[in-house]
């Protein structure tokens, strides 16, 4: 799905979506206060609601439901269908039984049909989904009967069943539609505990409880999504009564801790900052002027100095900590090291310090997009520290808009990463296969050793193997850096005290729609 503020459909994958813009008239806030409503303050809105073009592609999508969802830890459970799949001929078969009596929020019937038609769909070239690859390993989906939908696999995914949580839509509606155009796009219909009542372009998107949810109907019974693009802006209406909850950078959230009528919900990601370090780039593209800037980089000061203590370093695109993590590499900033590195590839110190090489200076420009406070505070630093080791980088701000044609050729703060599996984030982010495929592989990495340790990981049933395959990968980046990993950040959200209920998941880089203590919104309680 295509966000309006961050790429690959980041801040909002698939939840709820939309919030109201600051100035806009009566603003749909006037639920605020409510116990069985609420109003949430976000900073983007996405350009569709249809899961065939991407929307919540991981899950927690509160209009639709997927075959499995995630729980609390994140383990898989039941939802679509009534169990977890069947798994046969050495992992090739993956066999789902449908939940009885699920219906559509227009009544209709929720069937396997309806299961084969979105996976087909979605990879049928023809359709705009830029996810397509994450079903890469599916050869064939085909019904048995009414409830039964059997997936047949080109070779052993060992986490297929983790993409089972993409939304199921229906036949019946958008079978009907162009999927790329079509009124489903913004007009959607699902089997979820919420249904889509209105959405203002740029302002905001109310929920309605579903009274025939399958789950039970939930005690929230309306939810407004209000965009609002300006970090002070939402902590100013959320200050003011204006909204329930917002997604907020750490320094703001902070400035709630003393209000004992609100909590703060500080959620441990996968969520990392970044900078892409375009292959074309006469400058980024020299693997020296990459291993420098990723010696150069103080990772501990950007956690204490921009997240206010509520992130990690980030070493490489997996947290620390994570099962899946590389242990040893991590590392401490070294200018010393980093002047080595360009002392050696004959990067000489010139004019103001700065180096050149050939007649190349050792400058370039980093894009990152406006009005996100925490991405120019990276930015920045980013320059700071690299500047120390004769390297000039110029942060810019600039829209996506402006962004994205330039990517290929232009360093960029970019924010990624998924939960539930290595593959899931590492592939669409490192394989050079995916170079310049929208916001896959911006920087247009390309390294055989990465890409093999890819394909192991993505085609081995063996946890040792694949284990092994992405260990070797981290320590490859170390080696031959595509991107400046430089934290991974903790969301943070601030709420009104006012419900049962509300937990945090491990999150991915989306967030404050599908993920948040809203995840698991339909199960909320008012408090007594």
């Amino acid at each position: 799905m295509t966000l309006r503020r961050i790429p690959g459909a980041a801040a909002a994958a698939a939840l709820l979506a939309g919030v109201a813009a600051c100035s806009a008239p009566g603003g749909g806030t006037d639920e605020a206060g409510s116990a069985d409503s609420v109003v949430i303050g976000v900073a983007s809105e996405p350009d569709t609601l249809s899961p065939l073009l991407g929307y919540g592609k991981d899950g927690n999508s509160k209009v639709f439901d997927g075959l499995l969802a995630r729980g609390t830890d994140l383990t898989l459970r039941p939802a679509l269908a009534k169990a977890l799949p069947q798994v046969t001929d050495g992992g090739l078969t993956y066999t789902y039984t449908l939940r009885e009596g699920v219906e559509f929020s227009d009544g209709e019937p929720l069937t396997s049909a309806d299961v084969v038609f979105t996976y087909e769909t979605i990879l049928d070239a023809k359709t705009n989904n830029t996810s397509r690859s994450e079903l890469d390993a599916v050869k064939d989906v085909r019904a048995d009967g009414d409830d039964k939908v059997v997936f047949t696999l080109k070779y052993p995914y060992a986490p297929f069943a983790g993409r089972t949580v993409l939304p199921i839509v229906p036949e019946h509606m958008a079978g009907e539609q162009d999927p790329n155009t079509g009124a489903f796009n913004t007009k959607p219909v699902g089997t979820g505990p919420y249904v889509l009542v209105g959405w203002s372009k740029g302002e905001k998107l109310t929920f309605k409880a579903n009274p025939d949810y399958w789950g039970g109907t939930p005690k929230v019974k309306k939810v407004t999504m209000a965009i609002i693009e300006d970090d002070d802006v939402r902590a100013t209406r959320l200050r003011s009564g204006d909204l329930d909850g917002a997604v907020l950078p750490p320094n703001l959230a902070a400035t709630f801790k003393n209000d004992k009528a609100k909590k703060t919900y500080d959620a441990k990601t996968y969520d990392f900052r970044t900078v892409t370090l375009p292959t074309a780039n006469k400058v980024t593209g020299d693997r020296a002027i990459r291993q420098a800037l990723d010696a150069a980089v103080d990772r501990e000061t950007m956690v204490d100095k921009i997240l206010d203590g509520s992130g990690r370093p980030a070493y490489g695109p997996l947290p620390v900590g994570d099962p899946w993590f590389a242990k040893g590499i991590e590392r401490e900033q070294g200018l010393a090291k980093a002047e080595r590195i360009l002392d050696r590839a004959g990067w000489r110190t010139g004019d103001g310090g700065i180096r050149a090489k050939d007649g190349q200076r050792a400058s370039f420009t980093l894009l990152y997009p406006s009005g996100d406070k925490v991405r120019q505070d990276h930015a920045l630093a980013y320059a700071s520290d690299a500047k120390k080791a004769g390297i000039e980088v110029t942060a810019e701000s600039a829209t996506w808009e402006v962004i994205e044609p330039r990517m290929k050729n232009t360093a960029v703060l970019a924010g990624f990463g998924s939960n539930g599996d290595p593959d899931f984030g590492l592939y669409t982010l490192l394989h050079s296969s995916l170079g310049g495929d929208g916001f896959n592989n911006m920087g247009r990495y390309d390294n055989a050793v990465v890409d093999k340790a890819l394909d192991t990981g993505r085609r081995s049933f063996d946890t040792a193997a694949r284990k092994a395959a992405y260990d070797n990968l981290q320590r490859e980046l170390v080696k031959d850096p595509g991107y400046t990993f430089l934290t991974h950040i903790n969301h943070v959200y601030v709420l009104a005290d006012r419900w049962d209920g509300l937990t945090t998941q491990v999150e991915p880089h989306e967030h404050g729609f599908a993920s948040g203590p809203w995840w698991n919104l339909e199960a909320w309680q008012p408090k007594k």
